[in-house]
C-alpha cells in the first residue's frame, strides 16, 4: 500500500477510535437529543448560519467515516431546522459524506480487491455500466440496507461518482423525508422503533421494487414501439423457427424438440454448417493424416531404421470426404426429423418478428411463430488487398476441394485456423510460407507459448513472418508474388497458392436482419443481451452470427440458454455464463487454455501467481517422444482458487478438461493435488502442477520446527 493510502488509514482510523474512546456515541441518542432539543433551537435561533454549518460538518463527518448516528442525526434536522429546512440541509450533507465513504472505500481498497478478485468484479462491473444507476436507485429507496454498506461497497466497483452521487441524493430523498419529518414530531417518539411502523416499511419496499418494475414497463413500452410497424398473428404454427443448422441452430432444435415444442429448423445449404463441413471436422482429419507423416518420419527416434511414406494428397482429401461422411448422420435431417423437428431444406427470410419466409426453390411459404432463433453462423474475412482477385485465393471453406498439393504456400494470418493448416501442409511437403501482421502467432497467447510454437515450425520447415503486412498481390513474369511491407521495406514473397485465415466475418445479409432493423454489434456480430435476445425480444441469436466466441462448443453452450428463454423466458430468463470457456489450437503441439493467461490478467490489473510444471519432466511425456510444453496455471497470490490455466503439450485439449471441470465447481488446486492420476499418464502433468503450487507455499517457518521436532526425536 502507497504512503498516501496509509496515511488516509491512519487518518480516518484516529478519527474513528476518537469517537469511540471519547465516547461521543453517547451524545447521538434519542434520549440526548430529546433532552437537550431546547437549548439546540436556543442556540440555532441565535446563530442560525453557525448552527446550520456545524451541523452539516458533523453529519458529513459521521457519514462520510460510517460511523453510527446518522438516523439521531436526521431527526435532529427536522426538530431544530423544520422540515423544509432539516430535508434540504440532510439531503445534501448526507450525499456528500456517503461520497466522501464512497471515494474513501474506492482509493484505499479498489485496486487491492480488484487485484484478487479482479475476475469475479469484472462481471459486476458489467452489470453496473449497463444497469448501475437503477441498482444504486433502488437500494437507496430501500432503508432495509445499511446505506453506509452501500456507500462501501459501490467504490469498489467502476460506478462514476457523479452518478453515484445524484442517484444517491433522488434516491434517499424519500427516506429523508420520512425521517426528518418524525424528527418534527420528537416529542411523540420513545424510541427509533416508532418512526418506522410495518406499513410504512411495505410502503419503503414497494418504492425500492418500482425502478425494477418501472425499468420492465420501460423495456415492455421498447418492445411494443419495435413490434408497431409489425401486426402480431393470433396464432402460430410453430413455437420456434430456427435459421441455420449449424452447431448453434441444432442444439437450440434438440432441446426444444426435447422439450415437446413445435420447432422448425431451417438450412439452405447442409446440415452441420460449418463445423461438419469446412471446419471442425475436416481440419482434424486433414491433421491426423499430417501427423501420421510426421510420426513416420521421426521413426528413427523409436529405433526404426526404415520407414518411409508417400504422400498421395487427392488420397488425403478423399479420407478428409469420408471422414465428413461418416460424421455427417449425426447432424443429418433423418435424425432431427426422428427427434421431432420440423426440418426445412431452403433460404429462409425474416419478414416480421412472427414470420419467417422459406424459399425451397420449388415453393415459397410463410410460417408463423412466436419466436425466431438466428444461428445462421459466419465466413471467411476476404481483405480488400489490391491483386487478390486477380492471383486468386484460398480460404477455410474452399480449401478442401484441392485434390493437388500447392508447392509453394502461403498462409495469411497467424490465428489457430493459419497455424492448424499452415503445419499440416508443411508436413505434407508444400514449401509454406506463414504471413502474420503481428509480433507473433497466436497473439491472444502468452509470449512463451508463441514462442514455443514458432520454433516448432520453424524447425518443420515453415517459414514464419511475423511483423509482415500484405500489401498486395501481383503476377510478375507469370509468377504469383505477394508483396509484404516489414520495417518499412517491401518483401516479395512468391507462391503458387494463398490461403487466407485471417478471421470469420458474422453472416447478417440476406435474411432480413436490415429491413427489420435487428441491431448489430460494433464488431459487426448481431447484438445480443445476455439472455441472447436481440433488440425484438422475441428474436434470438446465438453462435457465430453472435459471438462473441466463435468456436463449436461456445455456440452449443449458448443454444441452451437460447432455447431455454425463447421457449419459457415469459417466466424465467437465464444469463448466458461465459465463466468458464475453453479452447484449444490443434497444432502440434497443441495449444489449450481456459480463463485468463497472463497477459490478460496483466491487462485487467489482476494480480496472479504462476505456477508451472514443464513436460520434460513428465515421464509419459518422455516415453513417448512428446516432451515439449508446460502446464501453466494462474492463481490469486497465497490462494489456490485458479484463475486460468495454458497447457501446451501433446493432448493440451484431452487434459485442460480436468482444469475446465475445476473452475466451473470452484475446486483448488489442493484438491487437484489430493486427487489420484493414473501413472504414467500425460494428466499426471496436472497434478504435478498443483504440486508446484504446493511446494511454493509449503509453511516454512511450521516446517522448521517440524524439523526441530525430529532432530528432539533422534536424541
Amino acid at each position: 500500500m502507497n504512503p498516501s493510502r496509509i496515511a488516509l488509514l491512519a487518518f480516518i482510523a484516529a478519527l474513528t477510535i476518537a469517537f469511540f474512546s471519547l465516547d461521543l456515541q453517547s451524545y447521538l441518542t434519542l434520549e440526548t437529543l430529546k433532552a437537550q432539543q431546547m437549548d439546540i433551537a436556543t442556540y440555532r435561533n441565535d446563530h442560525p448560519s453557525k448552527a446550520i454549518a456545524i451541523y452539516a460538518l458533523i453529519y458529513v463527518a459521521v457519514t462520510g467515516l460510517s460511523l453510527p448516528g446518522a438516523t439521531i442525526l436526521t431527526l435532529a434536522g427536522g426538530a431544530v431546522f423544520g422540515l423544509l429546512w432539516g430535508t434540504v440541509i440532510v439531503s445534501f450533507a448526507s450525499t456528500i459524506g456517503a461520497t466522501l465513504a464512497f471515494l474513501a472505500a474506492r482509493f484505499l481498497f479498489r485496486d487491492v480487491v480488484k487485484s484478487r478478485f479482479g475476475d469475479r468484479l469484472k462481471a459486476i462491473n458489467a452489470g453496473i455500466a449497463q444497469e448501475g444507476a437503477l441498482y444504486l436507485f433502488t437500494l437507496r429507496l430501500v432503508p432495509l440496507f445499511p446505506f453506509f454498506v452501500i456507500n462501501l461497497v459501490m467504490g469498489l466497483t467502476d460506478i462514476k461518482t457523479r452518478t453515484f452521487y445524484w442517484v444517491s441524493q433522488v434516491g434517499m430523498l424519500a427516506g429523508t423525508l420520512v425521517y426528518v419529518n418524525a424528527g418534527t414530531q420528537l416529542g411523540q417518539l420513545e424510541s427509533l422503533a416508532d418512526i418506522l411502523s410495518l406499513k410504512l416499511l411495505g410502503s419503503f419496499v414497494l418504492l425500492g421494487v418500482f425502478p425494477l418494475l418501472a425499468n420492465k414497463i420501460v423495456e415492455a413500452i421498447k418492445a411494443k414501439k419495435s413490434y408497431e410497424a409489425w401486426p402480431k398473428p393470433t396464432r402460430f404454427d410453430t413455437n420456434i423457427v430456427v435459421i441455420g443448422a449449424g452447431s448453434g441452430g441444432l442444439v437450440t432444435a434438440y432441446i426444444a424438440a426435447a422439450v415437446k415444442a413445435k420447432v422448425t429448423l431451417v438450412e439452405k445449404h447442409k446440415m452441420g454448417g460449418d463445423c461438419l463441413n469446412t471446419g471442425c471436422v475436416p481440419s482434424k482429419a486433414f491433421i491426423r493424416s499430417a501427423k501420421m507423416l510426421a510420426d513416420i518420419n521421426r521413426a528413427g527416434e523409436f529405433g526404426i531404421k526404415t520407414a518411409a511414406a508417400e504422400v498421395d494428397f487427392a488420397a488425403v482429401m478423399a479420407r478428409v470426404q469420408a471422414i465428413i461422411k461418416t460424421v455427417e448422420p449425426h447432424d443429418s435431417v433423418q435424425r432431427y426429423s426422428g427427434l421431432g423437428v420440423n426440418v426445412i431444406n431452403g433460404e429462409a427470410k425474416i419478414i416480421s418478428p412472427w414470420e419467417v419466409q422459406v424459399d425451397t426453390g420449388r415453393e415459397t411459404r410463410t410460417l408463423t411463430t412466436r419466436a425466431i432463433v438466428i444461428a445462421a453462423g459466419a465466413r471467411p474475412f476476404v481483405p480488400p488487398i489490391p491483386g487478390l482477385e486477380e492471383v486468386g485465393y484460398l480460404t477455410s471453406d474452399t480449401v478442401w476441394a484441392l485434390r493437388e498439393l500447392p508447392k509453394r504456400l502461403v498462409v495469411l494470418g497467424g490465428g489457430p485456423i493459419g497455424c492448424e493448416l499452415a503445419q499440416s501442409f508443411a508436413r505434407f511437403g508444400s514449401k509454406v510460407t506463414q504471413v502474420e501482421m503481428a509480433s507473433s502467432l497466436l497473439i491472444r497467447e502468452d509470449s512463451d507459448v508463441s514462442e514455443i510454437v514458432m520454433a516448432k515450425f520453424r524447425a518443420e520447415g515453415i517459414t514464419v513472418l511475423v511483423g509482415h503486412t500484405a500489401k498486395r498481390f501481383c503476377i510478375e513474369n507469370g509468377e504469383k508474388i505477394l508483396v509484404a511491407e516489414h520495417q518499412g521495406q517491401d518483401v516479395p514473397i512468391p507462391f503458387d497458392q494463398v490461403l487466407l485465415a485471417i478471421g470469420r466475418v458474422a453472416n447478417t445479409q440476406g435474411y432480413g436482419l436490415e429491413e427489420l432493423g435487428v441491431e448489430l454489434s460494433p464488431q459487426g456480430t448481431i447484438a445480443i443481451n445476455d439472455f441472447q435476445q436481440t433488440n425484438y425480444p422475441n428474436i434470438f441469436a446465438c453462435g457465430d452470427a453472435s459471438g462473441p466466441f466463435q468456436f463449436t462448443h461456445a455456440a452449443a453452450h449458448q443454444a441452451w440458454y437460447t432455447a431455454v428463454n425463447a421457449l419459457f423466458g415469459g417466466f424465467k430468463k437465464f444469463r448466458t455464463d461465459y465463466s468458464v470457456i475453453p479452447w484449444a489450437t490443434f497444432i502440434s503441439p497443441e495449444v489449450a487454455r481456459v480463463g485468463l493467461n497472463e497477459q490478460e490478467a496483466t491487462t485487467q490489473g489482476i494480480a496472479y501467481e504462476t505456477s508451472t510444471y514443464h513436460l520434460d519432466d513428465l515421464d509419459r511425456a518422455i516415453t513417448d517422444g512428446v516432451a515439449l510444453g508446460f502446464v501453466k496455471v494462474l492463481t490469486p497470490p497465497g490462494n489456490d482458487r485458479i484463475l486460468g490455466v495454458t497447457i501446451v503439450g501433446e493432448h493440451a485439449g484431452d487434459l485442460l478438461a480436468e482444469f475446465v471441470l475445476a473452475m466451473k465447481h470452484k475446486i483448488g488446486l489442493n484438491k487437484l493435488l489430493s486427487t489420484i492420476h493414473i501413472y504414467p499418464t500425460m494428466a499426471e502433468a496436472n497434478k504435478y502442477a498443483a504440486g508446484i503450487w504446493k511446494r511454493n507455499h509449503a509453511p516454512e517457518a511450521l516446517l522448521h520446527w517440524v524439523g526441530r521436532f525430529h532432530d528432539w526425536r533422534r536424541g
